[in-house]
């Protein structure tokens, strides 16, 4: 889930941190370009992690700025493909859930990847917002589900097991509707449908039913 990245850089010291010592000048002005930033292919920056070397120094003609070239290491959040998760229930409709991990919030998880015979209930105020059932072992969702069928709830109260199915980095669009979702740089897509996925609580629930049987 979590890497350390090498990358070289060249950037340039602002005047105001020339009084600071050098590895702490360079250090906050890493932090402002690359923290909490998304990197293609490398994944989220969560912190600098060290600095390996500083070189140059150098203040151009009509620059008031100081530039080096630094080597540093980044710790980078990038799941791996099949990757379980523990995640918080940000929002669902019925196209699936959102789920957040307090720092990175474009986690997905569509309606083909919740698990097999799950529906959507909308609330009787809001048809674009609801919760997701799973008919455990039951009925699919055309059919009519019967009373003894245990149904377990995705309604945020519990946290969230998932699989990662895919990570892609974005290209940034030239032009975005104005209705669309805001733009992320990383989106991972998960998957619900396997066992011991979903809410935790779901597989204390049917560990129970198994041993009542």
């Amino acid at each position: 889930m979590f890497y350390l990245s090498l990358i070289e850089h060249t950037l340039q010291l602002p005047p105001y941190l020339f009084n600071r010592p050098l590895d702490e000048a360079i250090t906050e002005q890493l932090k402002s370009l690359f923290l909490d930033k998304v990197i293609a292919n490398l994944g989220l920056c969560i912190s600098v992690y060290d600095i390996r070397s500083i070189k140059g120094g150098f203040v151009f003609p009509g620059e008031g700025s100081s530039t080096y070239t630094v080597e540093f290491r980044l710790i980078m959040f990038r799941p791996f493909v099949g990757e379980v998760i523990v995640a918080k229930l940000k929002e669902c409709d019925a196209r699936g859930l959102r789920l957040s991990l307090g720092f990175f919030e474009d986690i997905y998880v569509p309606e083909v990847h919740l698990p097999t015979k799950s529906h959507f209930e909308c609330y009787p105020n809001n048809r674009h917002r609801g919760r997701w059932i799973w008919n455990f072992g039951g009925a699919a969702q055309s059919e009519e589900p019967q009373d003894e069928e245990p149904q377990f709830v995705i309604d945020g109260s519990d946290r969230i097991k998932f699989r990662v199915h895919s990570v892609s980095y974005p290209s940034i669009p030239l032009e975005q509707p104005e209705d669309s979702k805001p733009f992320a740089p990383m989106l991972i897509i998960g998957t619900l449908d396997s066992d011991g996925l979903g809410p935790v609580s779901w597989w204390e629930e049917a560990e129970m039913l198994e041993e009542e049987s």
